[in-house]
């Protein structure tokens, strides 16, 4: 496959010559860090504990064994497995036989993963055969039918008709030798994931050994992470944030405890019994902590930072926060394209920083900017610009979204908002270009949803829009326009979304209208919409 590379060639050679780049594959550090210490611990999930040494072997297995059914060099699989020792050991292992790995959230069903399974020319998918009372072998089957490209479904956790079993494969398949691996290139293509992007279908970014690394090896440093830390993960790992901590992990040398869903007791539990140090999450995940009736009870002192980011955390969070934990909390913003561009620091005071997202983190530099990418007056609002080893190689196969997001001079133009609150470069996002919206730190596009609802016989107008919640952010609000006046309820649309699309997309609330708002060319205003929607709420309140 060939890849349009938007990263400018000079600015490559400055990463590469100034060390700013790794100039090093994950297998390489894995090998390392097996080399070291084969016998320590690297990840855990609730059914298996894996050392270094056994990953690495594991690593090798799982690559020979996919070579031998047939997967090869320029490749696209597509990963969709929960928080489970199998994620890590598929997408270390194609980086052996020169696949690229293509992440999706576990919470994906059919309508999402049919666009992103053709554009991105999977060959193989790798999924669970049930999970959670779901049956994803039976959706997979469904895609390759309309799919001829898709000619490999592979399983773990069971074997089917029809599909090739993982864990068997890896039980009986040696590791492949030295003299079959792949030789990666650092600065190729080796993943790719899909973001929800300003039209109606995702955009697929790509990324190098070198633009996902630096990201890795400049937050474990500037978080101060060691091989005594022990890290829990259940953003998921499919995601961008989940598979960094992942990384970091193996960087550092340290050992990660992987949950397959966030749930407040539990997560205490294991902070406890795990002697955890280091957490990435989202707002919404500490209040429920702080909710916890008990959560005094439960020892937490072993936990050193827990950085947050997708959302700014509000001041009543962050001081119970304080109050009921030791750790440094820690905002951050980042994209799936760029790494991350910013954070708070230890130092901070976070009275003054709270509501921001820090400033300019290692090498990565930041530009508010207006519309002709000329920097705005301190103070003012403008478009967040990026430059740095971590921002993306350019989106896949969409010559338009490459020429709007990345200036010139290689800057890449982020579609949100900020203005400068401080001297010191601290940063406050004020909002969004783009109409994506942003529940509990999981972002998707409006449209998505709306498509399905518009099949719906009694639907004639739908829109989703996102309205201000202390917890998550946003939550989903749809607002319908029926065909001949037909009794519409809140149920019936979820249940008739349900199983389409993933759950953290499915409406909270319903509102009917006569009309939406509608510019001359006929495209809802979404902003009016809004606060429409506010105002029939307060009416109702």
């Amino acid at each position: 496959m060939q890849y349009d590379i938007m990263l400018r060639p000079e600015l490559a050679d400055h990463y590469r010559a100034s060390g700013l780049w790794l100039n090093k594959t994950v297998y390489q550090i894995l090998s390392e860090r097996a080399a070291a210490h084969p016998d320590r611990e690297v990840f855990a999930d609730a059914r298996t504990r894996l050392t270094y040494g056994a990953l690495k072997d594991r690593v090798e297995r799982c690559a020979h064994y996919l070579q031998r059914i047939g997967i090869g060099s320029g490749d696209v699989v597509t990963i969709q497995l929960p928080n489970q020792v199998e994620f890590p050991i598929v997408f270390f292992a194609l980086e052996l036989i020169g696949a690229v790995a293509n992440t999706v959230s576990a919470d994906f069903r059919s309508r999402e993963l049919e666009y992103i399974l053709k554009f991105s020319g999977s060959r193989a998918l790798v999924c669970a055969r049930e999970f959670r009372g779901f049956n994803y072998f039976a959706m997979a089957r469904t895609l390759q039918h309309g799919n001829p490209a898709l000619t490999h479904l592979i399983l773990t956790g069971g074997a089917d008709e029809g599909a090739y079993d993982l864990d068997a494969g890896l039980a009986a398949t040696p590791p492949l030798e030295p003299g079959q691996r792949f030789a990666a290139s650092t600065e190729a293509v080796f993943r790719m994931a899909f973001t929800s992007g300003t039209t109606g279908n995702p955009k697929c970014v790509l990324h190098s050994f070198n633009t996902t690394l630096y990201a890795v090896d400049l937050l474990n440093r500037d978080m101060l992470v060691t091989d005594a830390d022990v890290l829990l993960v259940y953003l998921p790992v499919g995601l961008n944030w989940g598979y960094i901590c992942l990384l970091q992990t193996v960087l550092a040398g340290a050992r990660a405890v992987l949950m397959e869903r966030f749930s407040a007791r539990p997560v205490l539990e294991t902070i406890q019994c795990e002697r955890v140090t280091y957490i990435a999450t989202a707002p919404a995940s500490i209040v429920a902590l702080l909710n916890v009736a008990d959560l005094a009870t439960f020892d937490t002192s072993s936990l050193r930072v827990v950085i947050t980011g997708g959302a700014s955390a509000a001041i009543e969070t962050i001081r119970g926060f304080r109050q009921n934990f030791t750790a440094h909390l820690v905002e951050l913003y980042g994209m799936l394209e760029t790494g991350f561009q910013s954070y708070t620091r230890f130092e901070d005071d976070p009275e003054h920083v709270s509501g921001t997202v820090g400033r300019a983190a290692g090498a990565i530099q930041l530009r508010i900017v207006d519309a002709d990418h000329r920097d705005v007056a301190f103070g003012e609002v403008g478009e967040l610009s990026t430059l740095g080893p971590s921002v993306h190689l350019g989106y896949l196969n969409n010559a338009d979204a490459n020429a709007q997001s990345f200036t010139s001079e290689g800057w890449f133009r982020t579609g949100d908002l900020a203005r400068y609150i401080d001297r010191d470069g601290n940063i406050q996002i004020t909002g969004r270009s783009k109409e994506i919206i942003n529940r509990g730190g999981k972002k998707f596009f409006p449209r998505e949803v709306e498509e399905i609802l518009y099949t719906h016989p009694k639907v004639l107008h739908a829109a989703l829009v996102g309205l201000p919640d202390a917890r998550l952010g946003e939550r989903n609000c749809l607002c319908i326009v029926p065909k001949d006046a037909a009794d519409i309820e809140l149920d019936e649309m979820i249940s008739f979304l349900k199983g389409q699309v993933a759950d953290y997309k499915l409406p909270e609330v319903l509102f009917r209208f006569d009309e939406l708002p509608m510019t001359g060319t006929g495209k809802i205003q979404r902003h009016v919409l809004r606060d429409l929607v506010l105002k029939k709420q307060e009416g109702e309140g």
